[in-house]
Order: C-alpha cells, then structure tokens, then sequence
C-alpha cells in the first residue's frame, strides 16, 4: 500500500520571510556578528592562516567559522555582503613588505577602523602543548565568552598629557564591547558562561611629559594589549579524595563508558566504609598529585545545589502550616549551598596587539590619531579642507550618477514607448491590408442562383427569349 503524503509547511514561519526582516536589520535587536578575514589570502603564510582559524574559535559562535578566502578576493567584497549578511564586525589579518602582521577591527558599515600590529602571539596549538592537563572540545564554544577588560581608561595626572585622547580611549573600549552580546546578571544564566576572554591593557612605563622625549614613550607603546583566552572548570571542594572517585565512577556508568580505569577497586575491601575511612585505600598507597590538593580560599565561591523537590499540594502545604507553631511551612528541602572551586584553563591563542592609528569609516577614511605622528593645529586645518574637499567631490560624483542613471531609465522607458506603439501602428496597417482583400475576395466570389456570373446570365436570358418567341 502506497504511504500517505504528509504535507511540510516550508512556507509557514520562514526566518527569511519579510516579517523578520526588519528585526534582523536593525541594530538595537540584532545580535554581533563577525568575520575573520586574512587579506591576501596566500601572502600572509601558513601560521598566519592558523592564527586566523584560532581567532575564529575564540569568536564563536557569532563568528563565520567556515569562511573560505580567495586571492582575487578584496575589502570591497566583504564590505558588500556585510550588510545582508548582518555582519558588524570585520577583523582583517594582512602581512606587510617588511613582515610584520596587523590587525584591523573595523565596524560596518561606517566605522570606524582600529588598526594594531601584532607583536607576539601564540597558536592554540602551543598552548595546548605546554599544558599538562589541556581544556577544551566541549561545549565551550556554543556559547559567546564573558569579556573582562582591564586598564583601557588612563589614570589623569597632574602635569602629564594623555598619550591617547580620552574621547578616544573611550571609543576603544566601546568597540571591543561591542564584539559580543550583552549579559544581563538578573537573566543570564551561569552555566552559560563557559569562557572567559582577557584584554588586559598595558600601562606605559614612560608617561608623556613635557620634559621626556618621545622616543621614550614610543618605545614602550602607547596602547599595547594583551589578549588570553581561558575555559572556566568548577568542581565541588570540601570532599574527600574517594567521595570525588565515586562521584567520577558514578558519571562513568550514567555514560557508559567502555573504559573503566577511573573505577575504585573495592573486590579486597570487605565493606565500603573501609574505602571512605581509609585514606591510603583511597589514595592507592598514600600519595596524591598536586592537582588533588586543594585550591586556594579566593579561589571558591558558594552556589545554590540544583536539586529537584516535590511539588506539595494545598491540603499537604496546609498540613505543613498546622504542624508548625508560628503557622509558617516548615522549612523542607531548604536549598543547600554548596562551595565549588573555579579554575581557568588557558584555551589560547595569545596577542599581544599594539595600536598605530584610528580612522573613521572602514580602512579609507580621516586620520583620527596615530601613534608616530603629530599634527600641529594649523596641519589639522590643512587636513579638515582637504577632507571637505573630498566630500563635496564625492557628494557632486552621487548626484551626477544618480542623474545618469534617472536618465538613462527615463531614454530606455521612451524607447520602449516609442517601439511599443510602432508595433501597434504596424499591426493596425496590416490589419487594414487583410481587411480589404477579403472584401475583394467576396466580390469576386459572389455567384447569382443560377449558378453563372456577370454577363453569362445576361446571354442566357437572351438566348432563352428567342427560343421562346
């Protein structure tokens, strides 16, 4: 017997459907979303190309994770699909004539860039190398990581100039808050947050005076950053080393586990008592490693136990009210606190990022500071006319092509018009033409009762007049 067709409402509730339209381009509900990009695909070298990989890791899952660069490939692309896409965010990865590789964070799709030389960074790989115990491959990365920023405003001394502006400092730290979504206490769940993401920013050890010298100061950096990555682990303390070998063997058999090694063997121990007591039976032979050790206090926090309760009726809650004296329920199933200690695993990679300059729009616009270079008010003024100048060029180019293109879609509509109704002239004339035949054609085929035509009945009749007469 043939299976019955089950009907798919693909057309129901699409994602793409013109009522979400709205709500995904704007920018209030929308969430961030980035891409890592290497600019010169094959230029910049193999371990420039797995530090971009690295970076994608770390930007997940708001991040395009399986995006494949080309060397024809340029700004103006991305930039393009930025915008349907519902990209905010373009982190470009390039590599200069003399070597050294940069980064460029520029918002879309009007700015601005920031622009940082990378000095030292380290691949996941190599962390991952250095670590006994290293983290990661679970579900880490399902979910954005908590941003923890550290030092980005300088202190204000008397007598001393900022080396970066304040307005700019602040925009700084605007724009790497922006790289992933909010997270409100109140809502956000803790197991949520999975990781933590560190930009900790250097102070400089020589501060711009008016008596130091700027080589001083250049040399030691004026917005230097340094980026780690870590993976939050928990785990209960206040246990004893064979209670956390149940627990572990208690996991193992919910997952079945093919492998049994972490299983305490108690086939020589006559009660389990003896194992719980007992702390060399626990300890297999009395030594313990230095990660059993327990953890520092500052490293513990107290959080509810999450346990399930039954839920009481009214006449059991009643029951409950009447059994105490102050008509309060008892106090059952009171919900246990419970200290775990947080440990952060270094996931990677590691920067150490230097910023040379800031510029509006996305890699093509004004200057608006730059670590080597000063400006004199009156250069400022040079620069602004020049700028202004460009704009107007640029305004008067729109109109120009705005007007183009009106036009050339008004001469295309009047060339069609026009070759529209040629059409119709040309169908009305041969229209006219066939008309005309055929009422040729029917004169020509009129035909009398007798069956002859013309003058041939006029013979006839004569004929038959004479033969009477």
């Amino acid at each position: 017997m043939a299976r019955r067709r089950t009907k798919k409402r693909t057309h129901v509730g699409a994602r793409n459907g013109p009522q979400n339209a709205v709500a995904a381009n704007s920018s209030a509900t929308r969430e961030p979303k980035s891409m890592v990009i290497r600019i010169g695909a094959g230029e910049v070298g193999p371990k420039v190309s797995q530090l971009v990989k690295d970076v994608r890791s770390m930007m997940e899952p708001g991040t395009a994770s399986r995006l494949k660069e080309r060397r024809s490939n340029r700004l103006r692309d991305y930039t393009a699909m930025a915008g349907p896409l519902g990209v905010s965010h373009l982190l470009l990865f390039s590599r200069s004539t003399t070597g050294n590789t940069n980064l460029r964070l520029a918002l879309t799709p009007r700015g601005p860039t920031l622009h940082f030389r990378v000095e030292r960074y380290a691949l996941c790989k190599d962390v991952r190398k250095a670590q006994k115990h290293p983290q990661g491959g679970g579900k880490e990365y399902l979910t954005a990581p908590l941003l923890v920023m550290n030092n980005f405003m300088s202190p204000t001394v008397d007598g001393t100039q900022p080396t970066v502006p304040k307005h700019l400092e602040s925009l700084t730290t605007t724009i790497f808050q922006s790289l992933f979504p909010p997270i409100s206490p109140q809502s956000t769940p803790l197991s949520s947050i999975r990781r933590v993401l560190l930009l900790n920013r250097e102070v400089p050890k020589a501060s711009r005076t008016s008596n130091s010298s700027k080589s001083e100061s250049e040399e030691d950096g004026a917005y230097v950053l340094n980026l780690r990555h870590y993976a939050i682990t928990t785990r209960r303390t206040g246990l004893s080393r064979s209670i956390k070998r149940l627990n572990a063997a208690e996991k193992m058999l919910k997952q079945n586990r093919k492998n049994k090694r972490g299983l305490p063997n108690l086939g020589k121990l006559e009660d389990v008592a003896d194992y719980l007591l007992d702390p060399s039976a626990a300890a297999g032979g009395g030594f313990t490693s230095g990660s059993e050790t327990e953890v520092d206090t500052d490293a513990e926090v107290e959080v509810l136990e999450t346990n399930t309760r039954k839920v009481l009726s009214k006449k059991q809650m009643a029951a409950l009210r009447s059994s105490n004296v102050d008509g309060k329920p008892r106090a059952r199933g009171q919900p246990n606190v419970e200290k775990r200690a947080v440990k952060l695993v270094e996931l990677g990679p590691r920067l150490k990022l230097r910023m040379t300059k800031v510029e509006e729009g996305v890699c093509e616009g004004k200057v608006m500071w730059h670590e080597s270079i000063e400006k004199t008010a009156e250069e400022v003024k040079e620069m602004e006319k020049i700028w202004e100048a460009r704009r107007r060029d640029k305004a008067e180019r729109k109109r120009v092509q705005k007007e183009n293109v009106l036009r050339k879609r008004n001469e295309k509509g009047a060339r069609s018009k026009k070759a529209n109704g040629e059409d119709k002239n040309a169908r009305d004339g041969e229209g006219e033409e066939e008309e005309e035949d055929e009422d040729v054609d029917m004169y020509e085929d009129e035909w009398d009762s007798e069956g002859l035509e013309g003058d041939g009945e006029l013979e006839v009749n004569e004929r038959d007049e004479v033969a009477n007469g």
